[in-house]
């Protein structure tokens, strides 16, 4: 059974940084790629972040790019989310997810996705 485990929310004042950790178990890590999507109240899942199985590719939503870095390390079966210059828009619920698909690059569309984490809250104030 395919678990994902997110840490590292909390809350945070504009202009600072939180690094998410999503720790997977349950199948062969580095053979899919993995997402970070995000929730706020009210509106959609949407995508933030995806990094392929080896690494080697990355992808941004524009709202993060040049502030949020996605990063892995097969070797502790992690994925990690460094976010910095944090606005209040940012502020939602944020989960990772494994890529349904092996060895293929990532996607951004959240039917790609077969497994999710419980998610961890991010809060930032003005």
């Amino acid at each position: 059974q395919v678990q994902l485990v997110e840490s590292g929310g909390g809350l945070v004042q504009a202009g600072g940084s939180l690094r998410l950790s999503c720790a997977a178990s349950g199948r062969t890590f580095n053979n899919y790629a993995m997402g970070w999507f995000r929730q706020a109240p009210g509106k959609e899942r949407e995508f933030v972040a995806a990094i392929s199985w080896n690494g080697g590719s990355t992808y941004y939503a524009d709202s993060v790019k040049g502030r949020f870095t996605i990063s892995r390390d097969n070797a502790k079966n992690t994925v990690y989310l460094q976010m910095n210059s944090l606005k209040p828009e940012d502020t939602a619920v944020y989960y990772c997810a494994t890529d349904r698909r092996y060895r293929v690059e990532l996607t951004t569309a959240r039917v790609g996705y077969d497994y999710w984490g419980q998610g961890t809250q991010v809060t930032v104030s003005s």
